[in-house]
């Protein structure tokens, strides 16, 4: 495959197939031109008995949500949105899993020749500093065995229609000047990293990861404010993760342990 490839081609089920060999035989790819939310359909798929390696991809999704119930802003042809369906062994401990696919994101990326990838806890692929990609995980209810759903979203170019807020936070792909890969390519790539940093994070949990995450930090050692639905604004300085994901925050009070919430940067 080459990186000199245009995004032009549209996504399809044999270009994917095609760039990924053997390896697509682990997953069951649609792809819709649009669709409500690739997460909520999986996750109802995921109910009804699908299988491990289910992959929804649409060109265009109408709600397409993001962490914390934000909506995800997806435009034809300016995104690649898609989800996974994964069942984890029974035993497995899940925390960290949003960082681990950040880093399987991050190595997608840089496989195909595209620099200056770096990752924000809990949820974030940066590129220059704004928001490249985003991940969304979420648990099938009542779905038996476990299961997972990973959503993605990639900004390929910038939309002309793009909401104001988001221009000065959001990236694009396209932003770098150079050829880019086709959707199809992308997806494969993707899928390709995520199939092996899934079957370690199954094995080991996200210390199998974490070294990793941490070299692409984009904030390690930075003044941050933490942002919580549930608790005062925090602020510290960042010390990494855990080996289970929690953010280390030095604050005040001491190094605190968090698992949730929002990081922004404040002025030091």
């Amino acid at each position: 495959m080459s990186s000199a490839a245009s995004t032009e081609k549209p996504l399809s089920v044999a270009a994917v197939a095609a760039e990924l060999g053997q390896l697509s035989r682990r997953f069951d790819l649609e792809v819709m031109a649009e669709c409500d939310s690739t997460n909520a359909r999986l996750l109802l798929q995921a109910e009804s008995g699908a299988p491990s390696g289910r992959v929804l991809a649409a060109l265009r999704q109408t709600a397409g949500r993001g962490r914390r119930g934000r909506s995800w802003f997806s435009g034809a042809d300016d995104s690649l949105t898609f989800s996974l369906l994964w069942r984890p062994p029974p035993d497995a401990a899940l925390a960290g899993l949003s960082l681990a696919v950040g880093v399987a994101l991050a190595r997608a990326f840089e496989g195909l020749g595209l620099p200056g990838i770096a990752l924000k806890w809990p949820n974030d692929v940066l590129l220059s500093g704004r928001k490249l990609a985003g991940v969304l995980i979420e648990l099938a209810s009542g779905a038996r065995p476990q299961a997972v759903v990973i959503g993605i979203g990639i900004n390929l170019r910038r939309p002309p229609d793009l909401p104001e807020d988001l221009k000065l936070t959001a990236a694009a792909l396209a932003d770098l000047g150079l050829p880019l890969p086709t959707a199809s390519a992308l997806l494969a790539r993707v899928l390709e990293a995520l199939s092996e940093v899934l079957a370690r994070f199954a094995a080991e949990g996200f210390s199998s990861v974490r070294d990793q995450w941490l070299e692409k930090h984009a904030l390690q050692g930075c003044a941050v404010r933490l942002l919580s639905d549930f608790a005062e604004p925090l602020e510290g300085f960042c010390r990494g993760v855990d080996s289970d994901g929690a953010l280390l925050l030095a604050t005040a009070a001491g190094t605190q342990r968090v698992i949730s919430g929002e990081v922004t940067l404040r002025p030091a």
